[in-house]
């Protein structure tokens, strides 16, 4: 996110009337329904609601983590569908928490914001505490280096709870380099890891997100149920998991702090 604070706006879509799209420097960075807020327009958070709708039984309260808040799209999302979800949003960006909380309707009293940097918020977290981590962290367009090394996984690894699941929304263009050393990197501090993409981009078609989940335990990600709820999706997707996973990581070294000195 830039941090001044007149690039940063919140406009109305015309098309429905309770729609609003963060924007930074004039490119999209969240979009949140204020009066729907189950509505959920880019096609990345629907998946990662997915993964979270099939993480526990429906409406069961979670504690919930969430790295980077833009528009607050997903705590909304959590805070309807999971009421009483204890969730922390940690946003590095003052002028946009400001803008957010200023412009759009309060968040329950169970929904804190802090304003931090996600490595060191995650650093200072709990052991065990958390049933999802969701990290969806860019400065402009890209991921800062420091949250994208198995150092960070780690440290996502060890808040979470032995049920516990890890997002990351990852953006990445053909031949999708980026996105292969992101699953190896989890793969090095998570048992079970799968990917969730618009099969074009698994193609290799098109530049766009993707999506990882991670998880402690081996076989806990929900990757039957997932594949059907991603191929129904008004944009469909795939599901790599297992071998297939194998296949598309083909090689790539996981990211460490040392490489990034």
């Amino acid at each position: 996110m830039d941090r001044a604070a007149d690039r940063l706006e919140l406009v109305a879509d015309p098309a429905r009337p309770g729609g609003r799209t963060l924007l930074a420097a004039g490119v999209e960075q969240s979009y949140v329904d204020v009066t729907d807020p189950r509505h959920l327009h880019f096609e990345y958070v629907r998946r990662m609601a997915a993964v979270a709708d099939l993480a526990a039984p429906a409406a069961r309260p979670l504690e919930v983590l969430h790295l980077g808040g833009g528009a607050l799209t997903l705590p909304r999302y959590l805070a309807a569908t999971r009421p009483g979800s204890a969730q922390l949003v940690v946003e590095r960006d003052p002028a946009v928490v400001e803008l957010v909380t200023r412009e759009l309707p309060a968040l329950p009293p169970q929904v804190r914001i802090e304003v931090a940097d996600a490595r060191a918020a995650l650093a200072d977290a709990p052991t065990g505490r958390y049933d999802l981590v969701l990290a969806d962290i860019y400065r402009a367009a890209r991921m800062p280096g420091h949250v994208t090394t198995v150092e960070f996984a780690a440290e996502a690894a060890r808040v979470l709870r032995p049920e516990g699941i890890y997002l990351v929304n990852v953006t990445d263009l053909p031949p999708l380099v980026f996105a292969r050393v992101q699953v190896a990197t989890l793969r090095a501090a998570f048992a079970d890891v799968c990917l969730v993409a618009d099969r074009r981009m698994l193609r290799g078609r098109r530049y766009g997100n993707l999506v990882l989940a991670a998880a402690r335990r081996p076989g806990r990600l929900p990757v039957g149920r997932l594949a059907v709820v991603a191929l129904r999706d008004p944009v469909p997707g795939g599901v790599l998991h297992g071998p297939a996973l194998d296949t598309f990581v083909a090689g790539a070294r996981p990211a460490t702090d040392a490489a990034l000195a």
